[in-house]
């Protein structure tokens, strides 16, 4: 049994509304946090709703709300939202992405400001935020890619819209010394779920599934026992990237 838990806890997570920010909404729930499920756009209200319906039978106090995590106005009013309906914030999980997979030469300046909108930006300001916002000994998570050790092609702006978190990351660790608040990301394996299929074909995704120990891609019942660890007993874990993916890429 953790001997740190999250019972009571306020726990924001970014991009919850279904897959991975789903489930770990669900898997802590039996915990007894404070949950504030956020989601994107219209599209994902039903499926945040349900999240967060999940979640309160589960035994969690559980509220929606949606924001454009591009905007910091929008990230500010997300932290709002959280004191208006709990009164403080412990943690944050950040599981909001994007990607794309093609050559530098056929990428857009549109599509290059967009990812780095999703995953750098956003990224920073839910950090920001959450520095802002968190009790002392909170804790601080952002979901980022195990293309990060890899050296391939194709995926120059979706990882490299993600390496500036490793920064971000350390950079914050170390500024809020004193606080024991520890900030890291987890970097999972290309993940089973309808985020990663659009952008392969069949001879990518059995290439992704040999580069792991067993054949398959990561899933995210896979990665969610990592989450809740730093956010419990993992504590004195800090300014570290954690590749979970089954050896598809190690540093």
């Amino acid at each position: 049994m953790p001997t740190r838990t999250l019972k009571d806890k306020v726990v924001v997570i970014g991009g919850a509304s279904r897959n991975l920010g789903g489930l770990i909404a669900t898997e802590i729930a039996a915990e007894g946090p404070k949950l504030v499920v956020h989601y994107n756009s219209d599209s994902s209200r039903d499926q945040a709703e349900r999240t967060a319906a999940r979640c309160e039978a589960a035994g969690a106090e559980a509220i929606t709300h949606q924001g454009d995590l591009t905007k910091v106005a929008e990230v500010e009013r997300l932290f709002d939202a959280a004191h208006k309906s709990f009164g403080k914030v412990d943690c944050m999980v950040n599981t909001a992405g994007m990607v794309i997979k093609k050559p530098m030469t056929e990428t857009s300046e549109e599509e290059f400001d967009r990812m780095f909108a999703v995953n750098t930006k956003a990224a920073y300001f839910m950090m920001r935020e959450a520095a802002k916002r968190l009790e002392d000994g909170g804790k601080i998570i952002t979901v980022v890619t195990s293309l990060l050790a890899a050296y391939t092609g194709l995926y120059s702006v979706y990882a490299g819209s993600k390496a500036p978190v490793e920064h971000f990351t350390r950079a914050l660790s170390k500024e809020l010394f004193g606080r024991r608040i520890s900030v890291n990301n987890i970097a999972p394996g290309p993940m089973d779920t309808p985020f990663f299929y659009p952008a392969e074909t069949e001879d990518s995704i059995a290439y992704h599934k040999s580069s792991s120990m067993n054949g398959e891609l990561t899933r995210i019942e896979d990665i969610v026992p990592w989450v809740r660890f730093l956010l419990t007993d993992g504590w004195w874990l800090n300014g570290q990237t954690l590749f979970i993916n089954g050896g598809y890429t190690t540093r």
